[in-house]
């Protein structure tokens, strides 16, 4: 069974709900604590959403500092797959494994809504289970999700198709060029800022785009990955 090693740092919220997908996805979920130095043997890592350290600083700036990060650092330059989502999304790009940064919301209020994304990337190891242009449906909820990077950093990202998935009918936070989640050059780490964990099971996530899998558009990030992995 792919093992699928599930981060928590103090103040993670999602990390159980991040756990429930891996194993709604056929996975083995394995909890790594924020401390450890070693990721006890998992086949790729999930950062998840919340508010480690209480977003002290920068968000994420002070979790990406964590023991854990080493191990995750080396293992994701060597081709392991790593998820962030949301505040994991920060952590990857404050440990330099993403480009870019997440700020306020540039209508500077926490936002909670259902939203609607287009996947601009099927090549990663967190989206194999879809097709370039497939929408999905998962909900959103963040204070500072807006993605920003320079100029020159969007026009490569763009040009070397390494946004991952874009925010369709409305931008929620002002991210630049639409986009909702990025990945590295090797398409092995992601990161999202919507929570694709909290839309895994039908009846108890939002309304969706897609009448695959019973409407559970975010399961389908989760089942990507084993896929991936089983395919190494």
């Amino acid at each position: 069974m792919v093992r699928i090693g599930v981060v928590t740092f103090p103040g993670s919220l999602d990390d159980h709900d991040a756990a429930r997908a891996v194993r709604l996805a056929g996975g083995e979920a394995v909890p790594l604590w924020h401390k450890d130095t070693a990721l006890c043997g998992v086949d790729a890592v999930v950062l998840a959403g919340g508010f480690s350290y209480g977003d002290y600083l920068r968000c994420g700036a002070i979790a990406r500092f964590a023991p854990v990060m080493d191990a995750i650092i080396e293992k994701a330059s060597e081709g392991m797959p790593v998820l962030g989502i949301c505040n994991g999304f920060q952590v990857l790009c404050e440990a330099h494994l993403l480009p870019g940064a997440l700020i306020r919301n540039d209508h500077q209020r926490f936002i909670c809504r259902d939203q609607k994304l287009r996947v601009d990337n099927a090549d990663t190891a967190w989206t194999r289970a879809f097709s370039v242009g497939d929408e999905l449906t998962v909900p959103l909820k963040n204070g500072e999700g807006c993605f920003v990077a320079q100029p020159h950093v969007i026009e490569r990202l763009e040009g070397d198709g390494r946004v991952v998935f874009r925010y369709l009918d409305v931008n929620p936070n002002g991210s630049m060029n639409n986009i909702a989640g990025v990945t590295n050059e090797a398409g092995n780490v992601v990161g999202l800022m919507p929570h694709p964990e909290h839309a895994v099971e039908a009846g108890f996530g939002p309304a969706t785009t897609s009448k695959a899998h019973g409407g559970i558009d975010g399961l389908r990030i989760f089942e990507s990955v084993l896929s991936s992995v089983m395919k190494v």
